[in-house]
């Protein structure tokens, strides 16, 4: 067992588990009411015809991030090997990109400014794993 050696690493996965598997299973569990508040709160921005495809897309990307941080944890734990993780980091930071941009384009700036903050964890995680 590696925890010892791995500790903050598998406490940012655990976090990162947490956090893109809630959202996309909660995505996908509400999809139309994610769909509706999403078409509203991109109304006015030049992605307002793509929100179906995009909450797709960020769906499948949160999903995969949570899962491969989930077999990232249990590799790193296990054998003490962290490419998994390290990609599931690299989704997760991907992810988080994509939502910052749209919250940006939506010119919901205090929505962007939530998203930043999960971003430092999971680039810093992504530093360790480097």
């Amino acid at each position: 067992m590696h925890f010892y050696d791995n500790a903050p690493e598998t406490v940012l996965l655990v976090f990162l588990i947490i956090t893109f598997l809630q959202s996309g299973i909660d995505k996908v569990k509400d999809w139309g009411g994610n769909l509706s508040w999403l078409k509203g709160h991109f109304a006015d921005s030049p992605l307002k015809n793509s929100v179906p495809l995009l909450l797709g897309i960020v769906t499948v990307v949160e999903i995969a991030a949570g899962l491969l941080c989930g077999i990232g944890l249990v590799h790193l734990l296990l054998y003490g090997k962290a490419l998994f993780a390290f990609y599931g980091a690299l989704a997760s930071c991907l992810a988080l990109l994509m939502l910052f941009f749209g919250q940006r384009i939506a010119k919901d700036y205090e929505g962007a400014k939530t998203i930043a903050i999960y971003l430092v964890p999971a680039v810093f995680l992504l530093f360790l794993l480097q």
